[in-house]
């Protein structure tokens, strides 16, 4: 994991590390940083030419010493001062954005990226960002209209948030994180990566069996059978041993997934029998494609307060707990942790408004009031414990922005809850693979059934297996 930090978090580790480090020590080892970084990204230093705009504060600092190494490099080297703006900049073949750090508010309107010397129109500058992007909250990831747009940023310490949402991985491109000696212990965000499927997703046991990782799959009604298979394919790609499938309304065999174990469920008054079939069963994905039917709330609630084990509560039976305050009194009730899946408008359902600018701090007030684990969907997702702890999972795309690729998702959270993971590491890990698998797809025409496979191919290169040796 990567640990990832507010700006206002950032700002107080800024300070204990001027007080420990020493801040002339501190701006000499990010100067150097982005002496580095430029070097790399134009190959060498000679005959090539770089304009700084640098701000009054630390990131101009940083650009400032960056210039003088790179003077002493070859390079030649252009200061502009940042406040005010030049309306042009001169011929580069790099612009290093040192305006404005961490630290900004407002509106920024960037300088036009000049071209190359001697190149044409279409030769441009490359850009290199200091910390943030100028322009870019470093909290929200909301860009002002005038933000940069960066080819690289390199940042300090830990990633901002910033980067991650919105518009930050647009204005940032592709971020270097360098360490620099700040002290970043006790960071309550983190990313997560494929390092951490390898360590916290377990391999199956030399004399396991199937039972050790079932999951029971409330989804599904008459005309919605294709949610039902979505989420079993999930939670079965993703490792699950056994998938116990139950369709309120539907008989066995109609929804198309032969590896699974239908139950019969009348089209009301169902929670009772769910609840008689968990026994065996180590999580229960309840939710997609349940619709509307008179009794679904009644059943949706008996079940959260009810059942005795992990649970991952998605679409419908999102909108069948009620609001927030209803939920969380159900979730009291609860033995065993429960994971929400929601999107901006099933948010907006529960919480009474959108998540709003800020997503971390949305899905932590949401985890904090319904006392559930929350898994805020978007291209980056945001997990949030009723304790405030976060794990982001930035794999996400365009890709998956077609129906039913939820479906999948809940289906994998059910499996990685079934190996034991708990509810902050099997959501997050989730919505990783989730992502990487859609990375392995088709660019054009991805659909959510083919993402079962692809998920099953990311795992299957990432967690060590039980019968090599």
């Amino acid at each position: 994991m990567q640990p990832v930090l507010t700006a206002a978090e950032m700002a107080r580790v800024d300070d204990l590390a001027a007080r420990t480090v020493g801040f002339d020590t501190l701006v000499a080892r990010a100067g150097v940083c982005v002496a580095h970084a430029a070097l790399e990204m134009l190959g060498g230093s000679y005959g090539r030419r770089i304009t700084i705009v640098a701000g009054r504060g630390h990131n101009g600092d940083d650009g400032r010493v960056a210039a003088a190494l790179l003077a002493q490099r070859g390079v030649r080297v252009t200061v502009i001062p940042a406040d005010p703006r030049p309306g042009q900049l001169p011929p580069s073949d790099l612009v290093i954005d040192a305006a404005y750090g961490t630290g900004f508010h407002g509106t920024y309107a960037a300088p036009p990226v000049p071209v190359r010397p001697g190149g044409s129109t279409s030769a441009r500058a490359l850009v290199l960002a200091v910390d943030v992007p100028s322009g870019l909250n470093a909290t929200s990831g909301i860009a002002c209209e005038g933000a940069v747009h960066a080819d690289r940023t390199v940042t300090f310490g830990a990633l901002k948030p910033g980067l991650l949402l919105h518009d930050g991985p647009d204005c940032a491109g592709t971020v270097a994180v360098e360490p620099i000696g700040l002290p970043l212990d006790g960071a309550a965000a983190h990313l997560v990566e494929d390092a951490d499927v390898s360590a916290w997703v377990p391999s199956r046991r030399r004399e396991g069996h199937k039972w050790d990782s079932a999951v029971y799959v409330v989804a599904g009604s008459p005309g919605m059978l294709g949610a039902a298979a979505l989420s079993t394919r999930g939670a079965q790609r993703a490792g699950s041993g056994m998938v116990r499938l139950a369709s309120p309304g539907a008989q066995p065999g109609e929804v198309p997934v032969i590896e699974a174990v239908a139950r019969p469920l009348p089209i009301d008054g169902w929670a009772n029998a769910v609840l008689d079939d968990l026994s065996r069963c180590r999580s229960l994905v309840l939710g997609p494609g349940l619709g509307a039917a008179h009794d679904t709330g009644q059943a949706v609630r008996r079940l959260i307060s009810d059942a005795p084990i992990p649970m991952v509560l998605d679409a419908d039976g999102l909108n069948a707990a009620g609001s927030a305050d209803e939920l969380a009194r159900l979730v009291t009730a609860r033995r065993q942790p429960i994971v929400l899946t929601p999107h901006d408008g099933e948010y907006a359902r529960l919480a009474g408004h959108m998540p709003g600018d800020d997503r971390i701090a949305a899905a932590r007030q949401l985890a904090h009031d319904t006392g559930a684990h929350v898994l805020l969907k978007g291209s980056t997702t945001v997990v949030a414990a009723p304790t405030g702890e976060v794990l982001l999972a930035a794999s996400g795309s365009a890709r998956l922005s077609t129906a039913g690729t939820g479906d999948v998702l809940s289906g994998i959270i059910g499996a990685f809850l079934a190996m034991g993971l708990g509810p902050l590491q099997a959501a997050a890990i989730g919505a990783h693979v989730h992502g990487r698998g859609a990375a392995l797809g088709r660019a054009h025409g991805l659909i959510a059934g083919d993402l079962p496979d692809l998920v099953a191919d990311i795992l299957s290169s990432l967690i060590p297996s039980a019968d090599v040796r």
